[in-house]
């Protein structure tokens, strides 16, 4: 662990795990036990909140609704969030994890967060990818946060890091830790700059950044019929950058983070005369974009 973590209010040793789910209902038992593996390895290394990739037990690339529809559950009595749900208490962990939700007629691309005492909630993905809006419904839950034993959790999914609402809502609601389960496509060149890291990358340092916030961005890698994925996990600190290493765009891996996971609520100021939180302009803007702070929380 770190070495604040002799003081530390929640000391948290934060996973995200990159590995390549395939799609095809053929293929879900196997990326259901494949992903726990990694999972299990992880929580084997002290890890107590595991990131799974979006879309973790099913693949990714649809290629029509009924097939997507074949892929989805219920949430949380579906099969493979019970799998997690038992898995999180098993292990006296954190997982969070990206599953095809069923609600009736409706599919949604969600995240799941489960824990030691079971299932803690969901959130479902708010802006869609391409082809996705031709199988998913857009979310309806807004943006929540999960007030857990080890801090306040939030969750975004893939494509929602291009939209800065996203994650300033998270933060000013008094998120923790973001944790972002995606699958980064390959998309017009240039895909990468001389650091091997991708816009993706970029996008979710500079939303740590300007939110001091932790974020737990897992991805995935390999190809999926004739798509392709970036890879390019992260763990990104209340300062934005990266702690440690961003992963490449071809391993499967997991990273690892230790953090005191509430010093998000307490991440240093500039300078004096500096801080993000209180000099946003919120009797300019607030109100016009909707934004609404968590009483409790104030940024």
């Amino acid at each position: 662990m770190d070495e604040n973590n002799k003081s530390s209010v929640s000391p948290v040793r934060v996973a995200v795990v990159q590995f390549d789910p395939q799609v095809g209902t053929e293929n879900r038992e196997r990326n259901l036990r494949y992903g726990l593996g990694l999972a299990q390895q992880a929580a084997a290394a002290g890890a107590n909140l595991i990131v799974l990739p979006e879309l973790a037990n099913t693949g990714y690339l649809f290629t029509h609704r009924q097939e997507a529809f074949d892929h989805a559950e219920e949430v949380p009595n579906g099969p493979s969030v019970q799998v997690w749900m038992d898995f999180a208490r098993k292990h006296d962990v954190y997982l969070v994890a990206g599953v095809a939700e069923r609600d009736g007629a409706q599919l949604y691309d969600t995240a799941v967060l489960v824990g030691p005492d079971g299932f803690i909630g969901h959130y479902r993905k708010a802006h869609l990818w391409n082809l996705e809006k031709l199988w998913f419904t857009p979310g309806n839950l807004g943006f929540p946060v999960f007030d857990t034993p080890i801090g306040r959790i939030g969750m975004l999914v893939c494509w929602d890091i291009w939209f800065p609402e996203v994650p300033r809502l998270l933060a000013q609601q008094g998120a923790d830790i973001i944790c972002s389960v995606n699958n980064w496509v390959w998309t017009p060149p240039p895909l990468f700059d001389e650091a091997g890291r991708c816009m993706a990358s970029y996008l979710t340092m500079t939303a740590a950044h300007v939110n001091n916030v932790f974020i737990a961005a897992a991805n995935r890698v390999g190809s999926d019929r004739g798509e392709r994925f970036l890879g390019c996990s992260l763990i990104a600190g209340t300062n934005g950058w990266p702690i440690g290493a961003i992963a490449s765009a071809e391993d499967e891996t997991i990273l690892y983070a230790d953090i005191d996971l509430c010093a998000a609520r307490s991440a240093p100021i500039w300078n004096s005369l500096n801080d993000l939180h209180r000099d946003r302009r919120t009797d300019v803007y607030d109100a016009m974009l909707g934004y609404r702070v968590h009483p409790a929380f104030p940024r």
